[in-house]
């Protein structure tokens, strides 16, 4: 049996299922081990991780210790994102025809990432008139239609993520910003924080950066210095705003104090940084890394809801799921009728009731014809009852369902 505890409550003998937590707050590569070194309990008291999952039928419970079950724990998750669910409705264009433009413009960025990084390494001024170009370019993209970059850009190789995360990061911000409704100078300004917020990690060895394995208690911090390298880049070198220079430096910072690098607390978080801590948590997470497969869009944003409280600004997260959606295109669902569906596309008037696309009987186990459905048009005759994880299924491409790409 699974029990949520506080990590403060974490003894020697119980068995860690999962942290609460992005992986990138922690240097264990994997979640699930039996604790029985004294040192790995130290590291993660200290790792700024306030609580975890323990499975009581492999390892210690020792009765006393409080705690909540998955029960529990999945209504206060379900009652945090239906509060989110109503969203202002707006004009857009289609994801089907936004999907080409925006996989030319996933590579286009790439390519211009990898050159911005190269010069920033070998300490050359990157060209900001050209990254704010670019920036334009996204902009343009998500106005038109947000979930088509935003989720191509999740589509990442663990050896494109350096630079794919700065794009995904950019994309989001500016989905977010107005969200917020921020005005369309802070909304580019929000993107080109977003593109340059993990500038610092040039600044980190490879070898450290893309480790397969546990990180070393001095490799995790050269890891977590990448917000001070990135900021000192910035004030050296390019022309950026004081805005620009906060998210940098202070998107790992947590609303309850235990974030890096500082430390900041609450309202001492700008609100642009609580904005980048978001938008980098869900694309991290999201994304395949060299030590770990990306979680689904949908197990992403139910994680994150659960232990969103303490590390994201609670009016920021909620602004967040209406950005992505409570089920994110490209999510495995299951529908009322046993059938399986990905997320196609948003409703921007209702998170609950996104276009699918069938495929799958649950029954039977077989595929069906495909069919298309806009459940809001269904007005409740079909509807999601749950996601699914494709890796339960052997799904190996899903994306292809709904982006068309093969």
């Amino acid at each position: 049996m699974l029990k949520r505890i506080a990590v403060n409550d974490l003894q020697l003998g119980m068995f860690i299922c999962e942290f609460c937590g992005s992986w990138m707050e922690h240097p264990f590569w994997k979640t699930k081990f039996l604790l029985t070194d004294t040192s790995d309990l130290q590291t993660i008291k200290s790792s700024g991780i306030k609580e975890l999952w323990i499975d009581v039928a492999k390892g210690a419970d020792l009765g006393a210790v409080p705690g909540k079950s998955e029960e529990e724990v999945e209504r206060e998750t379900d009652a945090l994102l239906l509060s989110a669910a109503k969203a202002a409705s707006t004009e857009k264009t289609s994801l089907a025809d936004e999907i080409a433009t925006a996989a030319t413009l996933c590579a286009k960025a790439k390519e211009a990432v990898i050159e911005m990084f190269s010069d920033a390494r070998m300490g050359k001024a990157i060209q900001v008139e050209e990254a704010r170009a670019l920036v334009e370019d996204i902009s343009n993209s998500v106005l038109r239609q947000p979930h088509a970059l935003i989720s191509l850009a999740r589509l990442k190789t663990a050896d494109e993520y350096t630079y794919m995360h700065s794009v995904a990061v950019c994309a989001l911000m500016i989905a977010l910003a107005r969200q917020l409704n921020l005005n369309e100078d802070m909304v580019r300004e929000a993107g080109f924080a977003g593109l340059l917020h993990d500038i610092g990690k040039v600044g980190i060895p490879l070898k450290v950066l893309n480790k397969p394995g546990k990180l070393t208690d001095d490799e995790f911090a050269i890891v977590k210095s990448h917000p001070d390298v990135g900021a000192k880049i910035l004030i050296e070198s390019y022309d950026v705003s004081p805005m620009v220079l906060d998210v940098c430096l202070h998107h790992h910072e947590k609303v309850d104090g235990t974030g890096y690098p500082h430390g900041l607390k609450g309202d001492t978080i700008s609100l642009y940084a609580k904005m980048g801590a978001v938008c980098d948590v869900y694309d991290a997470i999201t994304s395949n890394r060299p030590y770990k497969k990306g979680w689904s869009p949908a197990d992403s944003i139910r994680k994150m809801a659960e232990w969103s409280k303490g590390h994201f600004d609670e009016a920021i997260f909620q602004a967040f799921v209406k950005t992505v959606g409570i089920y994110p295109t490209g999510s495995l669902v299951r529908l009322e009728s046993g059938r399986l569906a990905v997320v196609v596309e948003q409703n921007e008037k209702s998170l609950l009731t996104p276009t699918v696309k069938v495929f799958f009987s649950a029954k039977s186990k077989m595929p069906i014809i495909q069919e298309t459905l806009d459940l809001a048009k269904l007005q409740g005759k079909e509807k999601i009852i749950g996601r699914e994880s494709p890796d339960d299924w052997g799904f190996k491409n899903l994306d292809v369902l709904w982006s068309g790409l093969g």
